[in-house]
């Protein structure tokens, strides 16, 4: 089945390319897509080679909305015409007589995924739900996994340290369970999303100091704190802003490398840890979808940018350009210009 892929060179050049995907099996479903969203962390981390799920060329990509135009012969809960969000595509797709890894390949017009996958199937879009926003579900649904998984009740006070897209998404949830939170970022216009998303005080490091404006709010520290840069330098200080007998959560992604921190903060403050990993899967991702669908969760408000599928090079060779300080923040891909 031919389709068009965004591509990824190992030179990182970005193509959108013609491809044949692999033919449907019996357990799969086709699905055109609508929209794909943006992952700038994971998916540059891919295109750095910093994680690897393949060798290049890449299509990147691990969360879309789309319509189901085939249904495999074995096939329940889905019919043609279903509006449908997923996770990936079978790969390996072929450009000419080169594989091309799908990692997980949802920037693409079209996708053949496994209808029964255990932990990353497809799922029907509840009705109301806007398709471009939850094209983007997988962030908010980390977030809102690592905040589940740390048990935040109503009145905590949650430090979320880091507002990038994963942040955000604690941000939001921790909100949604009532807590007090406090969201600590360098960037400003971050931060101003972490406020339109329910935070209560915001912190901007670099222009005051963090542990200090914390304890005016908090003055035992944090009952949660979420670790969200995934930079190993920076768990020493959110250590230092959790209350004893607090929480930590780490929910950043810091590597394949050996990380380090001080022991003795952690230690003396009887810590206890939380390490959540993915999205939760689907409980957690239909939760996300039936928040957007209510409104609850304004996730749109993240969303920075809007391309189409022609433009989506362009838009990848910006934000490859300038991943430490570029304007990007949530980005959707269009596909119905091809």
């Amino acid at each position: 089945m031919k389709a068009k892929a965004l591509v990824c060179s190992e030179s990182q050049e970005f193509t959108l390319a013609d491809v044949e995907l692999p033919e449907m099996g019996p357990m799969d479903i086709v699905i055109r897509t609508r929209f794909s969203g943006v992952s700038i962390g994971t998916e540059f981390a891919l295109i750095h080679n910093k994680i690897s799920w393949g060798p290049y060329p890449l299509c990147t990509g691990y969360q879309g909305v789309g319509v189901v135009e085939r249904v495999g012969r074995d096939v329940r809960g889905f019919a043609v015409g279903d509006k449908v969000y997923y996770r990936n595509s079978r790969g390996p797709f072929r450009m000419g007589a080169q594989a091309v890894s799908a990692v997980s390949g949802t920037h693409c017009s079209m996708v053949v995924t496994d209808a029964t996958h255990a932990t990353h199937g497809p799922a029907l879009l509840p009705r109301g739900v806007d398709e471009e926003v939850a094209s983007t579900f997988v962030m908010p649904a980390v977030g809102y996994s690592g905040v589940d998984m740390a048990g935040v009740r109503m009145g905590d006070v949650v430090a979320v340290q880091g507002t990038g897209l994963i942040g955000l998404g604690v941000v939001a949830a921790a909100k949604l369970r009532g807590a007090v939170v406090v969201a600590i970022d360098l960037d400003e216009r971050k931060l101003a999303v972490a406020r339109r998303l329910g935070a209560d005080h915001l912190i901007q490091a670099g222009r005051e100091e963090v542990g200090r404006a914390l304890q005016a709010i908090a003055p035992q520290g944090a009952d949660v704190v979420f670790e969200a840069t995934g930079v190993p330098a920076l768990l020493d200080s959110a250590f230092a802003l959790c209350r004893p007998h607090g929480k930590f959560v780490f929910q950043g992604n810091y590597g394949v490398a050996p990380i380090s921190f001080r022991f003795l903060v952690p230690h003396g403050k009887r810590i206890t840890a939380y390490f959540p990993c993915d999205d939760g899967y689907a409980p957690c991702r239909s939760a996300i979808m039936h928040l957007l669908a209510s409104g609850a969760l304004k996730w749109g408000e993240t969303i920075t940018h809007r391309v189409t599928a022609s433009d989506a090079p362009a838009l990848y060779s910006h934000i490859n350009r300038s991943s430490h300080s570029s304007d990007v923040l949530g980005t959707v891909i269009r596909w119905d210009d091809i």
